[in-house]
């Protein structure tokens, strides 16, 4: 740009002397100066029974979740719009119409929550037998970060996986987090909850899947791997992997093919991959 087009009106860098000439009247008329506006921590949690889930993705599922016991709402006028709420009144639960500063008070400024939150009963766990026709499922072993979850219950779904997996200890509860890190992948696949996860690893076996242990030491690519109609993938918590158990009781172990310089991802992405690859096989079959 010239230096005759940058000093034309209404030019970028015409409107950064704007901007300072009017700071400099402003400081001289005394005006405050701009103060930040202070985080506000999350409030009490919700009464025993319930969780909270925010955000217009989780909010919509569980809304369309015929499973979902929802007790109440707190929604702007904005976010009900977009919801495509005409009427709070006509909602089989209640909800009351707020401002964003509502919420903030109870979820904290930190939490995205776009202007709706629910109250609602967490969903129930199944059991193992429970599990339905599927050819793809996922298995947790001990991942508790409840973003990671979310993330990879977000996966799960996009890729047609029929149940996730984890154990009744070490693994996050139903929470808002890790249902806004779903985006609403909540609502829409079977969690299955073991005591014992060599037990359930077994039960898989019996019920003809393949396990598959994901190890960045694997003897094998995990493409190389599949084998069979049934594929169980299971994953190990971050910088711990595979309980030394679980290594021993899944079918086979396998690794990522990642050629570069860095040779282990996040539990999510490598949940995803991992999911994308067996997808693509059981198509193929």
């Amino acid at each position: 740009m010239s230096d005759d087009q940058s000093n034309k009106p209404g030019t970028r860098k015409d409107t950064h002397y704007a901007k300072l000439r009017r700071a400099h009247r402003d400081q001289k008329a005394g005006a405050p100066a701009f103060r930040p506006r202070q985080p506000v921590p999350p409030g009490d949690a919700p009464a025993d029974g319930l969780v909270r889930l925010y955000g217009l993705h989780t909010v919509r599922a569980a809304l369309d979740n015929p499973r979902r016991k929802i007790r109440r709402m707190l929604v702007t006028r904005n976010a009900a719009e977009r919801l495509a709420i005409g009427d709070l009144a006509a909602l089989p639960f209640k909800a009351e119409l707020v401002e964003p500063k509502d919420i903030d008070r109870i979820t904290g400024s930190d939490a995205v929550h776009q202007g709706v939150l629910i109250e609602a009963e967490p969903l129930r766990p199944k059991r193992l037998d429970a599990l339905g026709d599927t050819k793809l499922v996922l298995v947790l072993d001990q991942v508790t970060d409840p973003h990671n979850v979310g993330a990879i219950l977000r996966s799960a779904v996009a890729f047609g996986a029929g149940a996730l997996i984890t154990t009744a200890r070490h693994s996050p509860q139903e929470s808002g987090v890790l249902a806004k890190s779903a985006s609403g992948a909540l609502e829409h696949i079977d969690q299955i909850e073991v005591k014992n996860l060599a037990d359930a690893l077994g039960q898989l076996h019996e019920a003809g899947f393949q396990t598959i242990g994901l190890d960045s030491e694997g003897p094998a690519e995990l493409e190389k791997t599949f084998d069979g109609a049934k594929i169980a993938l299971v994953l190990g918590a971050e910088g711990k992997g595979l309980r030394l158990k679980t290594r021993e009781t899944v079918a086979a172990l396998a690794r990522l093919d990642m050629p570069g310089a860095i040779h282990s991802l996040n539990v999510s992405n490598a949940a995803a991959i991992s999911l994308y690859a067996a997808r693509k096989f059981l198509v193929s079959e």
